[in-house]
Order: C-alpha cells, then structure tokens, then sequence
C-alpha cells in the first residue's frame, strides 16, 4: 500500500500537476513622482494578504498607467480624477476607492511688486500640464475675479518652471508639490501669492467645498467585486501608509529617494506638510469629485468623456 501511494505522489510531482493552488496576484501601480509619495511604505514592504500575492510598482507616467488599467492589467492604481473619469466613461470598469491627494497648488513669483492675484492683470503665468487640473481650476479663479488678461504659458514641464523661476527667467509659476518647495528652497525672494485652495473654495459655486481632488486612487472594478476582503485589507494598508507619510516625513523622504522616484529626499522632506496628502473614501469624497469634473465638464468635456461618472464610479464595501 505505501509502494502504491508512494508512486502516485512521484506521478503528481513528475507530470506537474499543482497539489495546491497558487497565490493569487494583486498588482499596485503607482505614477512615479509626487502622486505616488503617499504608498511609499509598501515599496518598502508590500501588504502580506493571505491567498495574495502583492507587488508594488512604478510607471513612468499617467497615460502608460491609463494604457494598463484599460487592458485589465492593474487592479489598484493612481490616477489624475479627470482620466480616471474619462476612462470609466469609455465603458471599462474602474472605481474610485478613494482621494489620496488635494489641492497643493501655490501661486508663486518673484516679483515684489506683486502682492495678490489681482496684481496678476496683463501677466504671463507659467503653468505646465496643460489640460490638467491646476489650469482648469486657477482659471475658473481667474474668471471669478474677472482677470480674463492674464495668459498662461504651457512651454515648460514642472522642474524647468521651478528652475526658471529660481534663475528669475520668468516671474509667474503655478507650480504643485513638491515643485513649489524646491522653488522656495531655490531663492528666498520666491514667495506665493495668496492661497490658491482657499480661492478654489470661493470660486467652485459649492459652499461645502474646501479643496478640490488632485489625486485618485482606482481599482479594478470586477477584481474588486470578487476579491472584497483582499481588497478592503490593501486600502487599510494605503490608508496607514498615507498617516505614517504625513506625519514621518524625514523618513518618508529617504525611502522616496531610495525607491527611484526622481525626487530629492531634502526637498521632499519640506513639500510633505505642504502636499495634502489625504485618504478620503470615494463616497465621502463625491462631493469634491463632482465640483471638479463638473469644472471640466463646462470647459472641455471630452477630457472626462462628456458626461459626469454614475453612481458606479464609486467604490464602497
């Protein structure tokens, strides 16, 4: 008898068959740069979640994360709220989970003549991202103040801005973090002008509203359906990772810088008190998310499909 069962375990093992089924995988994209500065301590030590295996990884921008979503090929990613709505709107099932990052937008110049947004009248402000949500919505403060002189100039990506404007090549910049902090850092005559989030707040017609969503985290929304648990206890593990980064920004800065972001650990160090990074469930956050895309929807539909995302757009447990 143990000859026989001893020859069948050589059978099983010698034809490859699996005796036990295999992790399940459970990929975590992030945009590299400062989106992703929040889920820094999962690059350093992925969730462990039974029946899972989880993997933490970079890409280099938001289109290619766009790409990947699109073909199935991510089940938790990062994304601009206006492309992840404009996805959702091309029929591929994705959701919200949640907002990892708010408005951290500074107005900045170095030009002492210059003391509010108004002082701005007939100026060129740089601004890159074109289509992005730091133009859409520092124009709708522009047009609530009635400055529809002033221009923005879209030539120049982030660090170039923040270079220029240190080397006093230009005298206007709306810049986010953490391309703000190293301009600050870069010359001490730089300083913002006003407060762009709170002007957001006046500016959006909705009492309620106190910042707007930069940053949103996604999921896959047919995994999410089947993996419930999985997914729940990888959201807790964002959520606490997110806390650790806010308030350990000296260590979070390392890894950042450690884990190829692109970024200095020195200058994002000072950007994390300044960043907003946040984790607001999508059903808490709704409110934030409509006013935005509802700004996009007026000036330029097509960039979140034409319409306002359904109630499916939003996940909750």
């Amino acid at each position: 008898m143990r000859t026989l069962r001893n020859c069948f375990l050589f059978f099983l093992f010698a034809s490859g068959v699996t005796l036990f089924a295999e992790d399940q995988a459970l990929k975590v994209y992030v945009i590299k740069g400062p989106s992703g500065v929040g889920l820094i301590r999962l690059f350093d030590k992925p969730p462990e979640i039974p029946a899972y295996k989880v993997s933490v990884d970079l890409l280099s921008q938001a289109d290619i994360m766009a790409s990947r979503i699109i073909a199935g090929e991510v089940q938790i990613g990062v994304l601009p709220v206006n492309l992840a709505a404009k996805i959702a709107s091309s029929g591929k099932k994705i959701q919200v989970a949640a907002i990892i990052g708010e408005g951290m937008v500074s107005l900045l110049t170095n030009d002492e003549s210059i003391r509010s947004i108004e002082d701005l009248k007939g100026k060129e402000v740089s601004c890159a991202g074109q289509g992005a949500t730091p133009e859409f919505v520092f124009k709708r403060i522009l047009g609530a103040k009635g400055l529809n002189n002033v221009s923005l100039n879209f030539s120049l990506a982030y660090p170039e801005i923040a270079q220029s404007l240190i080397a006093g090549r230009i005298h206007y910049a709306l810049l986010p973090e953490p391309f703000a902090t190293m301009a600050l850092s870069g010359n001490k005559n730089i300083r913002s002008i006003g407060d762009i989030q709170q002007e957001w707040a006046g500016a959006s017609g909705n009492p309620r509203i106190t910042n707007y969503p930069m940053t949103a985290l996604v999921v896959n929304a047919d995994f999410a359906q089947k993996n419930q648990s999985a997914i729940k206890a990888l959201l807790k593990e964002i959520e606490a990772s997110i806390n650790w980064v806010e308030h350990n920004p000296h260590e979070a800065a390392l890894l950042v810088e450690k884990h190829n972001f692109g970024l200095k650990a020195a200058i994002i160090e000072k950007a994390i008190p300044r960043s907003n990074y946040v984790y607001i469930p999508a059903l808490e956050a709704r409110a934030g998310i409509e006013t935005l895309l509802g700004l996009f929807l007026e000036d330029n539909p097509a960039s979140i499909g034409n319409r306002l995302p359904d109630d499916n757009f939003y996940y909750h447990e």
